[in-house]
């Protein structure tokens, strides 16, 4: 038996028996063959491994509080249930997204009772744990501390983020990872043949099933239920009879019956800041064929575009600078433009900005500057302003010194006056230092012949 996948549950506690137990031949593929023991699972090896702290947990029946992070459709629930069936624990159910402290309190008070009268001990399982407020996840300390139940929480989000830390410290955190298209084609295959699944009555197709792995994303669950409508589509258009030969599911009947993969992409959680980085970075690298694709996954899953255009503003500067001076004004003017007109049509203008930006000759000239100068008066290298070029436009200010002996610059040759501009301290700090890439390359030689001569070795 293959795979590891949540099913879609009811808000609220529930209790009795595993999330398996009352499994019906209506059921959606996914709940029915979800997995009954760790060793029917796919995929996460690393929690199924001799003496990993899971298969103690499952064996030994030892107490202990787990908090599963990974995405959707990687088993979170799947374990909740295994970890109640295998261990004979009784299985109550609290989600996240309707349940407030009140049915935290209870279900708790509920395994107290239930151990306290019959020694059985209970596995709460909270889905979505990151939804919790504070005092929700307050609520859940009392029966973790006191092993009134086994704590099993799922999220998808960063759980350092998202969990209040007395939880996270009392808690085993397992990290799961997404399932190989391997993982993901032996789910389906086994779902193909196994009398609670499919029982043999359909052949898919190589290409079809390829099609559906694709689309599935790394997602158990998601796989099972396009491969249970691709079968339906199926059953709709053949004309074979029940109890013929197995029915065909070709690539036309699977593309019929899912035709979009799903985005996976959260914006508040870790794909938004993964994909976010590799957008930048793909657009720092020059490559806009990625850049695109990041950009695309970004778009279909809904992110803000001003949040995109922001990060385009801030990239014309730190990476491309001088080297195209043009970079900014597209950056500015895109971030405008979607201000003015807004989504779908600023995805046109994203796409413009991102390939401009792409293609542009980059240099992080400016960002080393600016960065060297903040170091330096952070590091106290703040000497006064030289007296020619304080203020002297106030009663008195003459008498000081101020403004004596300087030099106006369009007065003198090439407009360009020999006289320190810098506090002494760092007189002959160099924090400028453009490259010779695209339009960078000139005002390299301009700013090397001009910097001699302010500071007097034009001649040498």
């Amino acid at each position: 038996m293959d795979g590891l996948f949540d099913v879609p549950r009811s808000g609220g506690a529930s209790g009795g028996g595993s999330l398996t137990a009352n499994t019906h031949a209506s059921a959606p593929l996914a709940v029915r063959m979800r997995p009954r023991t760790l060793d029917e699972l796919v995929g996460q090896e690393q929690l199924r491994a001799p003496g990993a702290p899971l298969r103690q947990l499952i064996e030994n029946e030892q107490s202990m509080s787990l908090l599963l992070w990974g995405p959707p459709g990687t088993g979170k629930t799947t374990i909740a249930s295994i970890v109640s069936q295998q261990t004979d624990r009784r299985f109550v159910e609290v989600s996240a997204v309707s349940a407030g402290v009140k049915e935290v309190r209870a279900a708790i008070d509920s395994a107290r009772a239930e151990l306290v009268a019959t020694g059985r001990e209970t596995v709460l399982f909270v889905d979505e744990v990151h939804r919790f407020s504070k005092a929700q996840q307050d609520a859940l300390l009392p029966g973790v501390e006191n092993r009134w139940v086994t704590l099993v929480a799922a999220t998808t989000e960063n759980p350092f983020f998202s969990v209040i830390s007395p939880l996270l410290s009392r808690s085993l955190l397992l990290r799961l990872e997404s399932l190989t298209d391997d993982d993901v084609r032996a789910v389906m295959r086994q779902a193909l043949v196994d009398e609670r699944g499919l029982a043999g009555r359909f052949v898919v197709e190589d290409d079809a099933l390829e099609h559906l792995v694709r689309l599935a994303g790394g997602d158990a669950r998601r796989s099972l239920t396009y491969l249970e409508a691709a079968t339906g589509a199926a059953v709709s258009t053949s004309s074979t009879s029940p109890g013929d030969e197995p029915i065909v599911v070709d690539l036309a009947t699977a593309e019929l019956a899912v035709d979009q993969a799903a985005v996976r992409y959260d914006r508040q959680g870790d794909q938004h800041y993964d994909v976010t980085s590799a957008f930048i970075k793909s657009v720092r690298g020059s490559d806009a064929d990625a850049a695109l694709h990041y950009l695309a996954r970004m778009i279909v899953a809904g992110e803000d575009p001003r949040f995109i255009a922001r990060r385009l503003l801030i990239l014309a500067s730190e990476d491309i600078g001088l080297a195209d001076p043009q970079a900014l004004q597209t950056a500015v003017a895109a971030a405008q433009t979607v201000q003015l007109i807004g989504m779908p049509e600023a995805q046109l203008t994203l796409a413009h900005a991102t390939i401009a930006l792409a293609v542009a000759p980059k240099s992080n000239a400016v960002t080393t500057a600016i960065f060297s100068a903040i170091g330096d008066v952070k590091a106290g290298k703040v000497g006064p302003v030289p007296p020619h070029l304080r203020d002297a436009h106030y009663g008195g200010a003459k008498d000081l010194g101020h403004g004596k002996g300087y030099k106006y610059s369009h007065d003198e040759p090439f407009g360009i006056a020999e006289q320190q501009y810098a506090p002494d301290v760092v007189a002959d700090a160099a924090y400028y230092r453009p490259t010779s890439l695209g339009a960078e390359g000139p005002i390299k030689e301009r700013w090397e012949r001009v910097r001699r001569m302010i500071r007097g070795r034009h001649r040498g």
